[in-house]
């Protein structure tokens, strides 16, 4: 089975202001994820995890290097392209959940539903939407719009919004930091689950040494490259 996503020699970098100096984040980065691995990214602030991240959801473009994701060459892929592929392929758990204020924890799991090249059916979506925030202690919440939530709350429905479309490639940033051990641990769960349910392939930053234990495979950023 191909790879989901193919790194090529990747490299970034940032300057803050026209005098300030050029900081290079990433340099050569060399990477390879196949259908249903999972993957934690460590290293120290400011040193690229976040840019790595942006990269494969092609959020960012590199400086120079290939990007490859699921056969296709994204770089060159114009932006209607690259949103139809994040849209059907690729989920997101940012750090901040960015969950529509307007909109009940039901419907903003069904948001990224409503986009997209491949048609999803209505009553099939939310039958799934339900069962996921069931799975994640949110069964009860359906209703409430995200400031009758708590933080942590809010962060559960932001990751079952991510996992709505069964993406193959779900790309997590510190999901569980918002959570209590246990409603992390309960989130940690339910990602494995989907992984090996569904073959989702999972990239994750994290700084908790345990949870990038449970990932098949733990990578650092150091100087640039992934070690």
């Amino acid at each position: 089975m191909s790879d989901i996503a193919v790194l090529h020699h990747v490299s970034k970098s940032y300057q803050a202001s026209q005098h300030s100096p050029i900081q290079e984040v990433l340099n050569g980065v060399e990477l390879r994820i196949s259908p249903g691995e999972t993957l934690a990214i460590t290293g120290p602030s400011g040193c690229g995890k976040s840019t790595l991240l942006n990269i494969l959801g092609t959020l960012d473009r590199p400086d120079s290097g290939s990007v490859t994701l699921f056969g296709q060459d994204a770089l060159a892929l114009d932006e209607q392209g690259l949103s139809r592929m994040r849209a059907d392929r690729i989920g997101f758990i940012f750090q901040f959940h960015h969950l529509l204020p307007h909109l009940t924890a039901l419907e903003n799991v069904l948001v990224p539903t409503l986009a997209g090249s491949v048609k999803v059916e209505r009553l099939a979506a939310t039958e799934r939407a339900r069962k996921l925030l069931d799975r994640v202690g949110l069964g009860a919440h359906l209703d409430k719009k995200p400031a009758q939530l708590s933080g942590g709350e809010q962060q559960r429905v932001a990751v079952v919004r991510a996992l709505i479309r069964q993406p193959g490639l779900l790309l997590a940033d510190e999901p569980t930091g918002a959570l209590d051990a246990a409603s992390g641990k309960a989130l940690m769960d339910l990602l494995l689950e989907l992984n090996t349910e569904h073959g989702t392939a999972l990239v994750m930053i994290t700084h908790d040494p345990k949870l990038a234990a449970l990932m098949h495979r733990p990578l650092r950023v150091e100087d640039g490259r992934l070690v």
